[in-house]
């Protein structure tokens, strides 16, 4: 992942991570934040990401995510549908922020949760007939 690319988006992470741990945060976050910035499209989305990422794993709870996975899982949804960044290197940066900024086992879950939304043409469909 290029330094750039890297920077922008654990900038994007923290942001997001802080933006959506309570609804106060949200709350301020939406008042503050430039109306084009890219957490401000995540939050305006998030009832719809956060379906996906439910419908990918729905043995996990939103509620028991941990909040950085949540918020690395948020992000690369949201890129994955709004970026032309192939997906398979999407799902390799968003490894990549978990194994440097979360739990142990973050990784793999990361890994298994995108698979699903980002890769998964089934998961697709699944999707599409749902709305």
């Amino acid at each position: 992942m290029s330094d750039q690319r890297h920077d922008r988006r654990v900038k994007l992470m923290q942001d997001l991570f802080a933006c959506t741990f309570t609804p106060e945060n949200t709350r301020i976050c939406l008042e503050e934040k430039p109306a084009d910035s890219t957490v401000i499209a995540i939050i305006n989305n998030l009832e719809d990401i956060d379906e996906r990422i439910r419908l990918a794993a729905p043995e996990r709870p939103l509620s028991e995510i941990n909040k950085v996975d949540l918020a690395i899982l948020r992000l690369i949804v949201h890129e994955s549908d709004s970026k032309k960044t192939p997906k398979k290197v999407l799902l390799n940066e968003a490894i990549e922020l978990a194994k440097y900024y979360s739990a142990e086992n973050s990784p793999g879950f990361v890994n298994g949760v995108l698979a699903k939304i980002i890769l998964d043409p089934e998961t697709e469909e699944t999707l599409e007939e749902s709305v």
